[in-house]
């Protein structure tokens, strides 16, 4: 695979995006594949070779996340330390001045993303061993925030542009899933099962849901990292020992 594929069905969703006249409650749309596009190119191009086995799919960019530094659960000193990605992040088109982009400098942590790659780190150790069979990506790279800067997920926009936001992202999942070719795929949370699910039908991959890390989750809050491997052992994923980090993920045949 061209490690550009990846990049260029980005590029190409951007494009086509960007064409979307989002009405209220929308005032602001965040896309970091734009103004944040370094990063997110160098996590896709040096982690975004395949084929995968397991492939985790988010919503769509945190404010503190990928909002940040363009990687999908992209906290900041996780994305720079443990994945060894750094780059330079402008600023959206119309940005609100209650949601600013730092870039790498910015102070605030995605609960999320500390859950998520510290899960990933403490499991696999390092980086190269975690992606060397696993990948993450978003379902939708667009954030959105209405006129009091309040964080919207694509679930609440009006539903003509929902609909046609969705289609462009379901065919954009199809893509990066053919391109990744991954035995199974997870989606992060029901919104993310359901799209994938509608998404990927037909396709020769397993799907599954697990518990989404984010704070504003009660379930999350009770010991997310617990939580998420007793789903991944009953959907038949067994991980390998901390003392080992470097086995990786073995999908049983059930």
């Amino acid at each position: 695979m061209p490690l550009s594929t990846l990049v260029k069905i980005a590029g190409d969703l951007y494009r086509d995006l960007k064409m979307i006249p989002f009405h209220a409650p929308v005032a602001n749309v965040y896309d970091p594949a734009d103004y944040a596009r370094e990063p997110l190119k160098m996590y896709l191009e040096k982690y975004g070779q395949a084929p995968k086995r397991v492939v985790f799919v988010g919503m769509n960019p945190g404010p503190w996340g990928m909002v940040q530094t363009g990687v999908p659960f992209g906290e900041v000193n996780l994305v720079r330390d443990w994945m060894g990605i750094e780059g330079n992040v402008g600023v959206p088109e119309r940005p609100h001045p209650k949601r600013p982009v730092e870039g790498f400098t910015c102070r605030r942590r995605e609960v999320s993303g500390q859950r998520l790659w510290g899960w990933a780190r403490r499991r696999f150790g390092s980086s190269e061993r975690f992606f060397r069979e696993n990948f993450v990506l978003n379902y939708c790279p667009l954030a959105f925030f209405d006129e009091r800067g309040r964080n919207l997920t694509p679930e609440k926009l009006r539903v003509s542009d929902r609909e046609t936001l969705f289609g462009l992202c379901d065919d954009a999942s199809r893509e990066s899933i053919r391109v990744l070719e991954p035995q199974f795929v997870l989606g992060i949370g029901k919104f993310a099962f359901e799209r994938l699910s509608f998404a990927l039908e037909g396709m020769k991959v397993r799907i599954g849901r697990i518990t989404h890390p984010s704070p504003a989750n009660p379930m999350a809050n009770r010991g997310w990292e617990d939580i998420i491997e007793k789903e991944l052992a009953k959907l038949g994923i067994t991980l390998p020992p901390l003392s080992d980090p470097d086995r990786q993920l073995v999908i049983s045949d059930r």
